[in-house]
């Protein structure tokens, strides 16, 4: 190929040869394709826009822009002293008055200290004690601000090396690409940290101000490309991190609030997710328990009492004598076409005044087994030598009918039924305090469950303690699963929080398990 015509100026800039190459190739293309491609590709404007850019620094580069001179507020106090020294015009004692406000003498040291401070790069210098065949150790040095360094150490299980554990998202570290996961920590400012504890160093890096300088032996494994994350969720617990004793690094860990919405930046660490709150514009992520330990750690949790059973819905949930019986009727009787109730089973006679799949669906005692072996049972109990229990099938007949299906459910149960098939909404029934329990249950009673005989008995003071101590219990174990809770401390405004509720679940999107997406 002929050599390029660059026009008849020896000046002619990188801008003006670009704008003219698709011409002077057309005659060596051989398809219209190709010559439309280069006038594409060479005709593309965030292309210029970066030549021109080169040829913008280029230009400065040549005039090496220096400061006139370094001390012109010297120079200003020496024009002042010697026009003194003048027969005072009207223009001298101006600029004399000019000279001596503060405001022109802080300029002129700002100045100063612009015109006297090399802003080059500066490079730490290369330590005279390395090792010659140690030919893989990078000196790193980083500038720290009021942020943390973004990246969370510990010591090898192995060698015993101190090495990086996580990069967090966004932050210093991970922005310098500089340090990497797996990478060897030998020393922080020049201090050996082969035989010091991962808090040891944590508290130097805490110490340190300005710019700190790391010793590092880069790690030998391919680190897979950063993607941004795009996965966001809904807290159903609130988190502190200075509370958490099994988080790595309390100060790389993020606070939040239930109810409120993360981003998740990375999941590469089964244990400790990295997210960062939506929206938020800091971009540096931080630890938070992944999905399975934060439920595995609930799982371990033991209830302090004997808990009550749970009630409320395929669409809800509570502690006895709440009142949520009450509330469930009410809601049941605004619209029996849209809500309905699951027939239990029993295996006890049948009485004259009863009907088979209205009052219970009664079985007999092996079939009511043989359907517990099989999982068939949400829950289920025995009274006076006789099973009930509530049918997975009763559920789905009531969904069958277009119907929302209002259920009472132990706490325990509430998280078997999750599922893409029931989806459903969690209401928990709260009692209010102990001097509104006093005063609104004053004239109600309640059949113990210590009471064989099931006689219906005023609240005792014991009741009252008990029903709040098994709320409290039912919350700090299960309340991650309760989509709302409502305080029942007036039956009727209640009952209006709950019907509003159930109403704006015809309308609104709600949040779900993202297991449910893929079901």
């Amino acid at each position: 190929m002929p050599a390029l015509s660059t026009g008849s100026g020896s000046d002619t800039g990188l801008y003006e040869l670009l704008a003219a190459l698709p011409a002077q190739l057309q005659p060596h293309v051989d398809s219209q394709e190709d010559l439309t491609f280069l006038w594409d590709m060479f005709g593309e404007k965030s292309l210029h826009s970066l030549v021109k850019i080169h040829e913008k620094l280029h230009y400065y580069e040549k005039q090496n822009p220096v400061p006139i001179l370094h001390g012109a507020a010297a120079l200003a106090d020496d024009l002042a002293e010697e026009l003194r020294s003048k027969p005072l015009s009207s223009e001298i004692r101006e600029l004399l008055k000019l000279l001596a406000k503060p405001n022109l003498k802080a300029l002129l040291s700002v100045h100063d200290t612009v015109a006297q401070k090399n802003y080059d790069p500066v490079l730490p210098p290369m330590p005279d004690d390395i090792d010659e065949e140690e030919d893989s150790v990078k000196i790193i040095r980083l500038v720290k601000n009021r942020e943390p360094l973004g990246a969370t150490i510990k010591r090898d299980e192995h060698t015993g090396a101190i090495v990086v554990a996580r990069i967090m998202r966004g932050g210093a570290a991970d922005r310098s690409g500089l340090i990497h996961v797996g990478d060897e920590l030998r020393e922080v400012n020049g201090i050996p940290v082969d035989d010091k504890k991962p808090e040891e160093i944590i508290h130097i890096l805490a110490q340190s101000q300005g710019a700190i300088t790391f010793k590092i032996i880069p790690s030998v494994k391919e680190e897979m490309p950063m993607k941004e994350g795009k996965m966001f969720i809904r807290a159903l617990f609130d988190y502190d991190p200075n509370e958490d004793k099994a988080i790595p690094c309390k100060e790389a860990g993020l606070a939040f609030r239930k109810g409120d919405v993360l981003q998740i930046m990375s999941q590469d660490d089964a244990t400790w997710w990295q997210a960062k709150h939506e929206g938020d514009a800091n971009p540096r992520a931080g630890l938070i328990p992944s999905k399975h330990f934060q439920e595995r750690r609930f799982a371990l949790r033991r209830p302090e009492v004997q808990v009550q059973p749970l009630k409320i819905s395929n669409r809800k949930s509570c502690p006895v004598g709440v009142g949520l019986n009450e509330l469930k009727r009410k809601l049941l009787i605004s619209d029996t076409q849209h809500y309905g109730v699951t027939v239990p089973h029993t295996t006890r006679p049948r009485r004259s005044q009863e009907s088979d799949g209205v009052e219970y669906i009664f079985i007999s005692k092996h079939l009511f087994e043989t359907d517990v072996q099989n999982n068939k049972f949400i829950e289920y109990g025995e009274y006076k030598n006789n099973y009930y229990g509530t049918s997975l099938d009763s559920v789905r007949s009531v969904l069958a009918k277009n119907k929302v299906c209002l259920l009472d459910v132990q706490p325990h149960t509430v998280k078997h039924l999750r599922t893409y098939e029931f989806k459903p909404f969690v209401i928990f029934i709260k009692p209010p305090s102990l001097e509104r329990l006093r005063e609104t249950r004053k004239n109600a009673k309640i059949i113990s469950s210590k009471d064989d005989k099931g006689t219906a008995k005023p609240f005792t003071e014991e009741d009252f303690h008990e029903m709040i101590k098994s709320a409290h219990v039912m919350e700090s174990q299960y309340g991650h699963l309760f989509d709302k809770v409502i305080v029942n401390d007036d039956l009727a405004t209640a009952y209006s929080e709950l019907k509003t509720t159930f109403d704006r679940l015809e309308t609104e999107t709600f949040w779900v398990p993202v297991s449910w997406l893929h079901s």
